[in-house]
């Protein structure tokens, strides 16, 4: 696998997080625990990409 298709993997994987986390937020059931799980994936995910791309 190239750096250029695993940084676009990463990225599909960091947006779905993302939809995911703002989603957990406007329900009112949802456990904070799991959306800070959520967040500091999507925080790894970001810090990678970077690191890859520079």
């Amino acid at each position: 696998m190239s750096v250029a298709s695993h940084v676009e993997k990463l990225r599909v994987r960091h947006q779905h997080l993302s939809d995911a986390v703002e989603k957990a937020q406007k329900s009112p059931g949802m456990d904070d625990l799991q959306i800070t799980a959520m967040k500091r994936e999507k925080l790894r995910l970001k810090e990678e990409i970077q690191r890859l791309t520079h």
